[in-house]
This record gives C-alpha cells, structure tokens and sequence, in this order.
C-alpha cells in the first residue's frame, strides 16, 4: 500500500510541474493583419503623354504595383509600374484618352488587393500656331501640334527640322496653309514606322476633304527644260501667296533635305479655279535629297509631282488623290522604286475645288506650254525610272471620268524605264504612248517598258482614235503580260474599304505577278539603275517573300 501511495503522489506532482511550466511559457502570437491596400489612390493628367498616380503609404509595404488599362471601363489592366513610394508617373501615353489605374501594395511574396480604380483624361496637345516665315533654323517638336496659317515657307537658307511622332495640321480657316521649303533651305522630316510624321487637315475626323489646305512643297536647285519664268502651279494667286518661280537650277544633285515616314494628307486646296496645289510638289528637287516611306492621301490635285530635278525615292504610297498618283515633267531624271497606288473611290472635294477629268494612274510628259526651250523635245528630256509599281484603279462599281483612267499615260515626247510594274483595273487602258515624239523616244532606246503585268482593263495600250497618234509594243518581246485577271485575285488583301491591317499587297498565293519580273538588270537599265534600283523576280511593289513594307505608318481614312 505505501509503494503505491508514492506512486500516486509521484504522478500528481509530475502533472503538477506541467502544468506549471505550460502557465509560465511564452503565449502564442496570433496572425499578422493581411497587407492593406492603398488608400487615397488618384490620378492627375500631367501632360498630353503623362499621368501622376498618388496614394498613401501603408504599413508594411516595402514597395507597390500600378496597374494600368484604356479607357475609363477599366479592362485588361496591366502592370506599368513597381514605385517604391507615391507618386508614380506613367508615360508614353495617348494624348485626350482615357485611362484607368489601380494599385495594391507589396511586401515581400506578399500582394495586398487591389484599390478601387480611378479614371484620368489625359490632356490634349498643345497647339503652336505658325504665321510667319522660316528664316532661321527652326525645330518643331512632337509636344506640339504646328498649325499652318497661311503660306509658310522655308527661307534663307535655313533648315527645318521636325521630329518623329509631330504633326502639323494646314489651318482650314486660313485659305492655302501650305508648307514649302525654297531653294537653298532644307527640311530633315524623320519620322519612324512606329512614330511617322502627319501633316493634315485642321478638321476634326469625319469631316476632312480633299484641298482642305494647301500640301507640301520643296524647291531645289535642280534643272528643269523650261526657260525662266516657269511660276509653281498653285502660286501667284493673291497677295498672300505671290508667285515662285523654280526656273534657273543647275544643280541635279541638290540637296533639299529628307522627308522620311511621312504622311501628307486632304492637301491640294484650290487656291484659284483650276489652280490647285499638290499633295506633294518636287520642284527642281536634287539627288541629294532623300525621299522614302512617304504617303500622299486624299489631295485634291496629284499625289505625287515631279518638275525636273533628279530626285530619287522609294516607298511611295498614293491613295485616292483628285488627279494622278505620280506625275513627272519638265525634264525629271530620277529613279524610282516600290511605288503603290491605290484607288477606290472619287475624293469628295472641299468647295470650290474641282476634281480633274482625266486622273492616271501615271501621268509623264516631255514639255509642253509655255518657255519649253524646244517643244517637246526640250532639254533635258524628262527620262526618269519607276520600277516595282503597283498602280490599281477604280472598281467598276465607280463611274468613269471623261478622259481619264488609265493606267500609265506616257506622252509629250517623255522617256524613261518602266520595268517590273502591276498595272490593273483602269477602265480605258492599261497603257498610252501618246504622240509621235513619244514613239521616237522608243526608236531612240531611251524609253523602255518591260517584265509589266497588265490586268482587268479597257485595252492592254490605248487605241487610237482622231488625229492623235497612239503607240504599242511587242508584248512578247517587251514581256507585258496581260489577262483578265481581276485585280482583288492579285493580291493578298484588296478590300472594298480599306484598313491599315486588311490592306495587303503581298501577292497572293499563286499570283502570277509573284514571278515573271525582270531579276537582272543591263544594259541601258543598269546603266540608269545605277547602285539606287535593283532588279527583282517579283512584279509590283511587294516582294512575296518580304516585309509589308506599308504597314504600321499607312492611312486610308477618307474623311
């Protein structure tokens, strides 16, 4: 009995003393608080590119995640920023667009939830009239919109540098805004794919037109086959817009500066019946000039105009202009390669602009009118080089002018090397070789046409019909492919209307004009090619293998 007594109080003091040692040991510590998201959290517009978020510090939080996403909605968002503290600022943003934020703090692995998201505008670009002549080397810069009052022009031999991303509006209010770069001064326009330079219409979209202001204009010290004066169409119309007369050049190897992703777009205002600007004019423009990745869209006159000079470009796009895609005179001697024109519709002109009777798709002369030195047979002859162009005319949904339409008018004594080229749906004729002095140039060997693909026209070369004299060629020997083909079965993406991403003028998969071009270049061609053109085994503007060279800086508004 005594042995189990001890036993009993044994145990009881054991339970005792651990009980004891549990009572006296640290408590347990409960749970942190979950981290907490920001309070206060607001975004305030800073600039037409930039907005500030704010909100307060919580406790714990070694840093902090801000998330952003379009419009006031608030969808999709996305990280765009890990400040370690507030303020944070985002940029890079659209000008006058919505955009919606939110932000949740950050400890460690730890992420709270997300505040409550809030919405902030961002402010419109500034706009910086211009009134007054250029005589001073000048910059205008991508913060601003430059707003043309008026017949700006580049003086003095001063350049005009204008960076990538700007835009410069022709105040519509201010009849013939326009831009031009005299002799001796230089505009360096260097936009980018991502960030192309805009010259356009001060109209709000949707209600823009053809010649709602002035357009483009460089003038070189480049020789034309005109005696002076020869005065710029266009000019010379009021007190405000005296005459330019680009006579007197010497130089072809001019250097009028670069324009380089641009866009220029409803240019062409009608400053006097009849008398309308171009979209782009290149007066006596030299060689040392660099002209490439340039769209003229919906002008009123031509899209593209060459007085003389000896300019050289590539990557030219013209879309629905009131006259010609590319117009070359006056003794131009310049090459040309990868062109496209495009066209879909008439242009609905600004009153009381008048849309031209016979629009082409290219338009060449020799010399013609007043001051011609020798007829059309002036010198120099206008014999320049266009090779790998797409020219595309109206569907037949849209009616016909009086004498235009066609694809490739070559008259007035005019030479030059077309190779490689895509000329398809122009309801009178694929090609004209107009006039007698025209065909001599072909006898002489200073006009060529070869390795073209004609399809979907009136006739492959213009008949003749009266008095004036209409010329063909060989088409086995010159290899002019022609067909019935239609024009949408050419290419990749050819839409009734048109959009930056379902427009592509890749050939199509089993296109003839994927093949048949001329790849090696001889002769009198390489002579004129030079080291600027190369000869390539495709026909048209697009290698079916290559890069969409037209993507990401193109527009087909048409309004």
């Amino acid at each position: 009995m005594r042995v189990a007594f001890h036993s009993r109080l044994a145990l009881s003091t054991l339970a005792a003393a651990m009980l004891a040692s549990a009572c006296t040991s640290d408590p347990i510590e409960p749970e942190p608080d979950p981290l907490a998201a920001p309070g206060n959290v607001a975004a305030t517009a800073t600039s037409n590119t930039t907005a500030q978020i704010s909100f307060d510090p919580v406790t714990g939080a070694t840093g902090y995640r801000v998330q952003r996403a379009d419009g006031a909605a608030g969808a999709n968002f996305a990280v765009v920023g890990n400040p370690a503290s507030s303020p944070f600022t985002d940029s890079g943003l659209s000008s006058t667009t919505a955009y919606s934020y939110r932000v949740a703090a950050v400890s460690g692995p730890e992420v709270s939830d997300y505040s409550a998201a809030v919405t902030v505008t961002t402010q419109a670009v500034p706009v910086q009239p211009v009134t007054q002549n250029i005589t001073t080397n000048t910059t205008w810069t991508s913060d601003k919109v430059w707003l043309l009052q008026g017949f700006i022009k580049v003086t003095n031999g001063a350049t005009l540098t204008i960076e990538a991303g700007t835009t410069i509006k022709g105040d519509f209010n201010t009849l013939g805004s326009s831009l031009f770069i005299l002799r001796g001064a230089r505009i360096q326009a260097s936009g980018t794919e991502a960030a192309p330079i805009i010259f356009t219409s001060s109209q709000p979209a949707g209600q823009r037109l053809a010649g709602d202001w002035g357009g483009v204009i460089i003038v070189g010290d480049g020789i034309i086959n005109r005696g002076s004066p020869v005065i710029l169409e266009g000019t010379g119309t009021s007190a405000a817009n005296p005459q330019v007369d680009y006579s007197g050049g010497t130089n072809n190897a001019d250097n009028s500066g670069t324009l380089r992703y641009v866009r220029i777009e409803f240019a062409g205002f009608g400053a006097a019946p009849n008398v309308e600007l171009n979209t782009l004019t290149l007066a006596a423009v030299g060689s040392g000039t660099t002209l490439d990745h340039i769209q003229a869209m919906h002008g009123l006159d031509d899209s593209f105009e060459w007085f003389g000079g000896a300019v050289d470009s590539k990557y030219l796009v013209s879309y629905n202009p009131g006259d010609d895609h590319f117009d070359a005179s006056e003794g131009y001697i310049g090459r040309n390669q990868f062109l496209i024109a495009f066209q879909n519709a008439r242009v609905v002109p600004r009153p009381p602009g008048i849309l031209a009777t016979d629009p082409q798709g290219m338009e060449n002369d020799g010399c013609a009118g007043a001051n011609c030195l020798n007829g059309e047979l002036s010198q120099p002859l206008t014999l320049p080089m266009f090779a790998n162009f797409t020219l595309v005319g109206v569907p037949s949904t849209v009616t016909p002018t009086s004498s235009g339409d066609i694809g490739m008018m070559i008259r007035r004594g005019v030479g030059g090397y077309y190779i490689n080229g895509v000329v398809t749906r122009w309801s009178r004729a694929g090609i004209s070789l107009r006039d007698q002095t025209t065909l001599d140039r072909i006898t002489a060997g200073d006009l060529i046409l070869n390795n073209i693909y004609v399809s979907e026209v009136g006739a492959v070369f213009q008949p003749q019909t009266g008095s004036t004299v209409q010329g063909t060629l060989n088409q086995t020997t010159n290899n002019i492919e022609s067909s019935a083909a239609l024009a949408s079965t050419l290419f990749t993406g050819l839409p009734a209307s048109p959009t930056a991403t379902t427009l592509d003028w890749t050939p199509a998969v089993g296109s003839p004009i994927r093949t048949g071009g001329l790849a090696t270049l001889t002769g009198a061609l390489s002579v004129k090619a030079g080291g600027f053109v190369t000869g390539t085994s495709y026909r048209g503007a697009v290698d079916p293998n290559g890069a969409k060279w037209w993507q990401g800086w193109t527009n087909y508004a048409i309004n």
